[in-house]
């Protein structure tokens, strides 16, 4: 443990940041996986509706820095392959 005052609060902030952190991960999985399952079943209007969802997710993960912006990218080209095969 951390004896020095600003250690101790740079532990509670580093803390703090790696719970909203993983919550906005999870959150941006499970909008990719419902996206993924409207896909499956062949829901076209709730596939749009979840690709912008999951696209402004990850957008906003790539610029917070949780994830790369080419990482953020190629997820969001395959989603948008899978969106042009299920409209098509």
């Amino acid at each position: 443990m951390a004896n020095i005052k600003s250690a101790i609060k740079r532990g509670k902030t580093n803390e703090k940041r790696r719970a909203q952190n993983a919550a906005f991960k999870s959150d941006l999985r499970t909008s990719v996986k419902s996206f993924e399952k409207q896909v499956e079943a062949k829901d076209v209007e709730a596939a749009k509706k979840s690709f912008l969802v999951a696209t402004k997710k990850l957008d906003k993960a790539s610029d917070k820095g949780l994830i790369h912006k080419n990482a953020a990218n190629r997820q969001k080209s395959r989603l948008q392959r899978q969106l042009n095969g299920v409209q098509a």
